[in-house]
């Protein structure tokens, strides 16, 4: 059988185990006379019921390459902290096999990664099948003529071969999968923004050579039992450059409808509740902040989609989901991507001029909500005798509405100006954050020139709270306060961030430091407000005394002795007379990277 866009049937909701034996009886025999075995998955010749290993992907890298010369080639991009191969198929029918290549026939690049978190393995499986088909012609025949496919089945290698059962305990198949985390533990879905694992870093030099339009990350949910089967998010829909919203609203409403049309209930937004175990709580849009995929992409004017299949339907249902997924988000590019480009480079043009410009760093759901008819299942809400705790249980034979609110008004929630010049790192700084610059593509350049009493603005915080227990490796800080002018001398080496720059956006989530997954919000300058110096109190007394006799310092501590807290606070007392004296460490609380108005020369 031929098919354009589904070739796998249909699921049937409420009779899994009856699906599963169509889906095995049905779906491999056809995918395996259709193409030779070595182009076929453990996962198609198991019935969908299995996923392989990574020697598979290193294995169809090379056959698929070997089978279709004129349309795919197979790289490596990087090497894991384990020493494996990073393994990426380039796809097209185009002749562009190079990101130079495919500059000059200005082509729009899509690409598509599966297992960042490696126990959600149905973009490794669905990826190989939706490639084969569509170079067989079997589906989405013309995509590859009008675009340059990048395929990553695996970007969580090493933590795919921490390969086990269970290791998804909230979800309904293969047999064995791999592990959420990386080999150092990291979880490279938080990780694009601050970049700390080798393999964001690998990726991200791959992101840079090849510049795609659209960034799609293949995931599986967590979360309650319901008949909905795929949620597709993508951004700028929400956020980001205006005019390049419309392209995402787009290509997210176009992915949605034709899976509408192949049997998906899809959604919009996350199905995660508001209150967790509570379906009466309903759900919130949202705007991830750029530590996630398609949070970050929007920061270069690109397009980032966040595929979830729902980890309660079984292996060969959502292996079939994500394989339309990709068929159709491929189609899409194909048909509208040339525009998208021209839009998205567009974009790059407009971030140019943010500078003086309000850039929204965070975004929230208002208290506005809406009622969505949300399919879900029968459910009871019962304390629990092993527990103690309230729990939800689910009847899946009982299909039911639930009416309930979603709360969709999403709103800037932190929005700063952006410097008309840029940004100034001072020389102490500026080889590290060279660095991390380097890693996103921001441009800089290096003053080989001391600056004096340059007009600068400097962030001080009233205020810096350190998280009390580590994420990712960091001790995240919270810093509250505000930028004011304050010049300042600036010796040879300082790094000039100028804001008219495509990745203007991009530059300011990395350094202003109230943006949510900034340098400074990931703990990188937790030094810079930490108190290292002191004044015994002795020493301080002495102080005090003699700086009373000037009357208005004098008037200044009796005003503020009328504060309780302060009067009874013998520490404060002093320290009122330590921050006025020569001896306070002016840099203590200053966030050292400076914003300045102007370009310096």
């Amino acid at each position: 059988m031929t098919h354009t866009r589904s070739s796998l049937p249909l699921a049937l909701p409420h009779a899994a185990a009856l699906y599963l034996a169509l889906t095995t009886a049905l779906i491999a025999p056809v995918a395996t006379a259709a193409a030779p075995q070595a182009l076929s998955t453990v996962s198609e010749r198991s019935g969908f019921v299995k996923t392989g290993r990574y020697d598979e992907v290193v294995a169809l890298c090379k056959a698929f390459a070997q089978r279709y010369p004129d349309a795919v080639r197979c790289e490596d991009f990087g090497t894991t902290p384990e020493g494996r191969p990073m393994k990426m198929l380039i796809a097209t029918r185009s002749g562009a096999f190079t990101p130079q290549q495919a500059q000059a026939k200005q082509l729009p690049v899509t690409l598509i990664q599966g297992g960042i978190h490696s126990g959600e393995i149905d973009g490794k499986d669905a990826g190989f099948l939706a490639l084969r088909q569509i170079l067989d012609g079997e589906a989405a025949k013309d995509a590859l003529d009008k675009q340059v496919l990048l395929f990553v089945p695996v970007f969580n290698i090493d933590g795919h071969e921490r390969f086990g059962r269970w290791n998804r305990p909230n979800q309904r198949g293969p047999e064995e999968m791999g592990w959420r985390t990386t080999a150092q533990n990291y979880n490279l879905n938080r990780d694009y923004l601050k970049a700390d694992a080798p393999e964001m870093q690998a990726m991200l030099k791959l992101v840079q050579r090849w510049d795609p339009l659209a960034y799609v990350d293949l995931h599986v949910t967590d979360g309650a039992k319901f008949e909905h089967d795929v949620s597709i998010q993508v951004e700028p829909v929400h956020a980001g450059d205006e005019a390049l919203r419309a392209a995402g609203t787009a290509w997210r409403d176009g992915v949605i409808e034709r899976l509408s049309t192949q049997g998906s209930l899809p959604l919009s937004y996350y199905p995660s509740f508001v209150e967790s175990d509570d379906p009466t709580s309903g759900f919130e849009d949202s705007v991830p902040p750029p530590r996630f995929s398609h949070g970050y992409f929007l920061l270069r004017n690109r397009l980032g989609m966040l595929v979830e299949t729902h980890s309660w339907k079984d292996y060969p249902t959502r292996v079939r989901i994500t394989r339309n997924t990709i068929v159709d988000l491929l189609e899409l590019i194909a048909a509208h991507g040339a525009q998208w480009r021209e839009q998205a480079l567009a974009a790059d043009q407009r971030a140019q001029s943010l500078g003086g410009q309000p850039v929204a760093l965070d975004y929230k759901a208002s208290d506005k909500t809406r009622t969505v008819a949300f399919r879900g299942y029968a459910y009871t809400r019962t304390p629990s005798d092993v527990s103690g705790a309230l729990m939800t249980r689910y009847d899946e034979t009982r299909p039911q509405i639930w009416n309930i609110p979603l709360k969709y008004d999403i709103q800037p929630s932190r929005v700063v100006e952006a410097p008309r010049g840029g940004y100034l790192v001072p020389a102490a700084q500026a080889a590290w954050v060279a660095t991390k610059l380097d890693q996103h593509g921001v441009s800089y350049r290096r003053l080989d020139h001391a600056l004096k009493q340059a007009p600068v603005q400097s962030f001080r915080a009233d205020k810096a709270e350190f998280a009390a227990t580590s994420v990712e490796g960091h001790q995240r800080a919270t810093l509250s306060g505000g930028w004011k002018s304050e010049p300042q001398d600036l010796v040879a080496g300082a790094l000039f961030v100028p804001i008219a720059q495509p990745k203007a956006r991009l530059a300011m989530a990395i350094l202003e430091p109230l943006a949510p997954d900034s340098l400074a919000a990931w703990g990188e300058f937790n030094n810079a407000f930490e108190r290292k110096e002191y004044m015994e109190d002795y020493v301080a007394e002495d102080v005090a005394r003699e700086m009373l006799k000037d009357p208005q310092v004098k008037a200044e501590f009796d005003a503020r002795l009328q504060d309780p807290a302060f009067a009874k606070s013998p520490q404060q007392r002093l320290d009122f007379f330590y921050r006025k004296h020569s001896a306070w460490d002016t840099r203590y609380n200053q966030y050292p990277v400076l914003r300045i108005e102007s370009v310096p020369r």
